[in-house]
C-alpha cells in the first residue's frame, strides 16, 4: 500500500480518508467475512471499522499519524470488532460464497472471469473448491481463524500480525500453523486435497 498516505492524512483528513476507504475496503471487507462467514455482518464490521478509524484519526496529533502503520491498525480495529460481534451473536458456520448487495454479476460471468483461458469445468470445479476451502476456515476456533485470516488472507507479515493482535511472533506462528494443520486434516477429510490435485 501506499507509504505516503500516513503523511497526506496527518496533512488532510479529510481529503486523504477517500484515498484510505478505496484502499483498505476490500481487504478489511475480506477479513471480516473470512472472520464472521456472514456477507451482511462483514459490511456492517467494515464500515463501522472505517468510521471508527476516521474518528480516531480526527483525534490524534499529526505525529501520531504519521508514524501510524495503517494495515495492522485497521487489521486491530476490524479484528476486535469482529470479536465483538462474535460474543454478541453465536458464530454460525455459514458458506462464505452466499450472495451479497456486492455481487451484482451472474454466477457464470464470475466464473468466467476468474480465468478466461480455462474451461468451463475447470473453472467451476476452482471456485467449488474454493468455497469449500472458506467453509473449513470458518469452523476453526476463532483464536486459530484470526491469525490464519491476517496471514494468508490479507497477507500480513509476522511483525504486523503481532502489532494488530497485540500477541507475540512466534504465539502467532503456532497459531497459524495449528490452524492450518486443521485445515488439511479437515480438507483431507472431505478430500479438498485430491479434488484440488485433479484440478490443477
Amino acid at each position: 500500500m501506499d507509504d505516503a498516505l500516513p503523511s497526506a492524512l496527518a496533512t488532510d483528513l479529510d481529503g486523504a480518508f477517500e484515498r484510505l476507504v478505496l484502499d483498505h475496503q476490500d481487504r478489511l471487507y475480506s477479513i471480516a467475512l473470512r472472520v464472521l462467514g456472514d456477507p451482511r455482518d462483514a459490511e456492517e464490521v467494515t464500515q463501522d471499522c472505517l468510521v471508527r478509524a476516521y474518528r480516531a484519526l480526527a483525534s490524534y496529533d499529526p505525529d501520531r499519524i504519521r508514524s501510524l502503520e495503517v494495515r495492522p491498525w485497521l487489521a486491530t480495529i476490524v479484528v476486535n470488532l469482529c470479536r465483538n460481534r462474535g460474543r454478541r451473536r453465536k458464530l454460525a458456520v455459514v458458506r462464505l460464497d452466499a450472495p451479497s448487495a456486492r455481487d451484482t454479476i451472474p454466477v457464470a460471468g464470475r466464473i468466467a472471469a476468474h480465468d478466461p483461458t480455462g474451461s468451463p469445468h475447470a473453472s467451476a470445479l476452482r471456485r467449488e473448491t474454493a468455497r469449500d476451502w472458506a467453509a473449513l476456515l470458518a469452523t476453526l476456533p476463532q483464536r486459530l481463524r484470526i491469525p490464519v485470516v491476517l496471514r494468508h488472507v490479507d497477507g500480513l507479515s509476522y511483525a504486523e500480525m503481532a502489532n494488530a493482535l497485540g500477541r507475540p511472533e512466534g504465539t502467532l506462528k503456532a497459531q497459524v500453523h495449528r490452524g492450518l494443520a486443521l485445515l488439511r486434516d479437515a480438507a483431507e477429510s472431505a478430500s479438498l486435497l485430491d479434488r484440488e490435485v485433479m484440478s490443477a
